[in-house]
């Protein structure tokens, strides 16, 4: 989910929330807005690498955006594109064309940088391992079954560490499988929202800028959600954070940080 601002609906968990009672996220780490890392920390990095998201990590993020695909032998990999054009030198075709094994033996890193000559595309277990305990999951679904992928979740424990961002008609399968798992739907047009409160009654979601609002935010909130917005620049966050945006989901995490951290010291003076 991309090329347009998309505010992220969180729920923060603390007591004094009128919207996020019950919602068991951790409080967001910079200026009461959760940063979501698209693909993870990627200026200069492979996109979707296990590098891009340590970077996230180590920026002090509350998210990293994942895209998740499914291989021809069933294994999960986190790639944004259907091909694997874009990041392979010398190499063509679908991710679902693929082995585990075969995609694993290409470089993703070798288009990006020397330095990164030899970064391999990871998967999902990889990046569960790589997280717990330190930033939460925005799982994009792309491509896989949702009992497996609630499944590895599970075993982790991390049920309450990942945002699924998934149409509203596959919630329902969602909550069977694991109801403490997080569904964060995108309705689209404002005019969907209030049909997807009603029906759906999402605790987060998921919007993207050109069909965002601050009536948006405030139809979330009365209704018991939190909202993430997707950025296409930084131009979006004095009025994302402004209309009270949960959450942001960027390509300049250090850079958006940073913008937090000065608005929150302008408003303590």
């Amino acid at each position: 989910m991309r090329h347009w601002c998309v505010l992220l609906t969180t729920l923060i968990a603390a007591p004094t929330s009128a919207w996020g009672d019950g919602l068991p996220l951790r409080p967001p780490k910079n200026g009461g807005v959760y940063v979501v890392a698209h693909r993870g920390a990627h200026n200069g990095i492979p996109e979707n690498s296990l590098a891009a998201y340590q970077k996230a990590i180590d920026l002090g993020c509350d998210f990293i955006e994942i895209d998740l695909r499914t291989t021809k032998d069933g294994k999960f990999v986190s790639m944004h594109n259907r091909e694997i054009d874009a990041y392979i030198e010398g190499a063509t075709g679908l991710v679902a064309e693929f082995t585990l094994a075969e995609l694993r033996a290409l470089d993703i890193g070798k288009r990006v940088a020397p330095e990164w000559e030899g970064t391999r595309i990871p998967t999902f277990e990889e990046i569960l391992d790589l997280c717990k305990g330190k930033i939460g999951i925005y799982l994009d679904l792309k491509s896989g079954p949702i009992e497996e992928l609630a499944e590895l979740i599970e075993e982790r424990g991390m049920e309450h560490d990942v945002l699924w961002y998934i149409s509203s008609g596959r919630v329902k399968k969602l909550r069977e499988v694991c109801p403490e798992c997080i569904a964060m739907p995108d309705p689209g047009a404002e005019k969907g929202l209030p049909r997807l409160l009603e029906r759906v009654k999402p605790r987060v979601v998921a919007a993207v800028w050109r069909h965002y609002s601050p009536s948006f935010v405030e139809k979330c909130h009365a209704a018991g959600a939190i909202v993430i917005v997707d950025e296409s620049d930084p131009d979006c966050w004095e009025d994302a954070v402004a209309w009270g945006s949960d959450g942001v989901q960027t390509d300049h995490p250090e850079a958006f940080i940073e913008f937090l951290k000065q608005r929150a010291g302008s408003a303590s003076e």
